[in-house]
């Protein structure tokens, strides 16, 4: 039995709709990276980016657990001398609502060339509504994907 390697040129693309209204965010971040790096499909190559996209709406009415509301801290630095900078999850929901929810599944992608590449397949809004109709997504239901 030989083992297929994917192409690129032969992948075929779908976009799935995520509603993040009431989901816990690391079990959703968790399936939605899964979806972006292809690893539901019997042509998974780790290496290639075989995975599809997705839209995720509603994402000011995700939900967290525990304390991690006041408590998940998310920290940068300037560069500069004093410059860091520490936000907790609340004030970064409130300041930037798809923040919590990009960066959720942006942490559980590869930390790689393929990692950024698979980034850009992933929108998140934070209404009911998105501007990528041209896509066709499909509304998947994330319980039937664990």
């Amino acid at each position: 039995m030989k083992t297929i390697s994917a192409k690129a040129t032969e992948l075929k693309r779908k976009w799935y709709l995520v509603d993040a209204e009431n989901l816990v965010l690391g079990r959703m971040a968790s399936i939605c990276a899964k979806i972006l790096r292809g690893k539901h499909k019997p042509i998974f190559t780790p290496h290639v980016d075989c995975g599809d996209g997705v839209i995720i709406i509603n994402a000011e009415k995700i939900a967290v657990t525990g304390n991690k509301e006041t408590e998940k801290t998310y920290f940068s630095h300037t560069g500069y001398p004093g410059g860091q900078k520490i936000m907790y999850a609340n004030e970064a929901h409130s300041k930037n609502s798809t923040f919590l929810v990009s960066n959720a599944v942006k942490g559980m992608l590869p930390k790689n060339k393929l990692g950024s590449l698979l980034n850009r397949n992933l929108r998140v809004f934070s209404g009911e509504s998105h501007n990528l109709i041209a896509q066709k997504p499909t509304l998947i239901n994330l319980n039937d994907l664990k």
